[in-house]
């Protein structure tokens, strides 16, 4: 069993994963940071002064901190935005790659299609050359 584990721990997309989870982690602090300390108050400067955190609804004894929630969805677009360019940017790397292989396999394709007509015109020739031999 602690062989089926070892296996099981050290394939690639286990690792990658492990990985992803470990930088989106530290990722999210930084966005979260950002957020926090420059955005929103650029913001709150922006329309009046207003600290986002301290927004908030009272409803009997319940207190509810709708300023706080703005600031998680925009962490939120921000990841969600630099997400979408690094997987954009992974597409297309992706994209070159295989539009160079299909290039390369096009030409391939060409040349063999030249080689094997080629090596019909002379199988065809010698049959026409031993039926005339025949007749």
């Amino acid at each position: 069993m602690l062989k089926e584990f070892k296996e099981f721990i050290m394939k690639g997309n286990v690792l990658d994963l492990a990985v992803a989870v470990i930088v989106g982690a530290a990722f999210q602090k930084i966005v979260s940071s950002l957020v926090d300390n420059i955005l929103m108050p650029l913001i709150g400067l922006i329309i009046g002064g207003v600290d986002f955190t301290s927004l908030s609804i009272k409803v009997v004894d319940a207190e509810i901190k709708y300023g706080i929630f703005i600031q998680n969805v925009i962490d939120f677009l921000i990841v969600a935005f630099v997400l979408f360019l690094v997987v954009r940017t992974m597409n297309k790397a992706k994209k070159r790659v295989e539009d160079r292989l299909s290039k390369k396999e096009v030409k391939e394709a060409i040349e063999a299609e030249q080689t094997s007509d080629e090596e019909t015109i002379k199988l065809l020739t010698e049959i026409r050359d031993l039926l005339k031999k025949n007749k």
